[in-house]
């Protein structure tokens, strides 16, 4: 069995996507993973399986859909990848969870992804925004020194896009490191 952390986008926000987790982590349970531990009420998922990442995000958006009636993608990391990706933290100085965020993403960032971030970069420059973005992996972190709510650079890299993992999903620091914690 391997253990992963599912991350699903858009779980519980603003009333949109009701999932709750102790029903989720049942449902998961029937479906062959074991070991299901939720973090807060959006969505953060860690789990054993003996199926891959690719294999356990399907399992996962496929019980979102068929148990909830909720569609949204679910961007999945084996333990050690995603504690690779958490120590690969470009910024570990911020320890401010509002001032530093995580953006997960289902597969490498790609050419067009660094595009988008640094047209993202540049309209928040162009607001006077001093947010900085650094794409590592399948990770790209942000240090929003003016929190998320107040940052251009945010906004435009948390909007959909038409990817499979609609642009992957956004956490800040805080769940990030817990996240890191429940996988030991």
């Amino acid at each position: 069995m391997r253990t992963h952390v599912a991350l699903l986008r858009g779980i519980n926000v603003g009333g949109h996507g009701k999932v709750p987790m102790a029903d989720l982590r049942r449902a998961l349970g029937g479906r062959g993973c074991a070991d299901v531990v939720t973090h807060i009420q959006s969505g953060n998922v860690a789990l054993t399986s003996p199926l891959g990442d690719d294999e356990v995000a399907a399992t996962v958006a496929a019980t979102l859909v068929e148990e909830f009636g909720v569609e949204r993608p679910v961007v999945v990391f084996g333990r050690d990848d995603y504690l690779a990706a958490v120590a690969a933290n470009p910024y570990p100085e911020v320890t401010d969870p509002k001032q530093l965020h995580a953006l997960f993403r289902a597969g490498p960032v790609s050419d067009d992804d660094r595009e988008r971030i640094a047209a993202a970069l540049a309209a928040e420059r162009a607001k006077g925004g001093p947010g900085a973005a650094v794409a590592h992996g399948r990770v790209v972190w942000l240090h929003l020194p003016g929190g998320l709510g107040r940052s251009e650079l945010a906004t435009r890299l948390a909007a959909r896009t038409r990817a499979g993992d609609q642009g992957g999903t956004m956490r800040n620091r805080a769940t990030v490191v817990k996240l890191a914690e429940l996988l030991g």
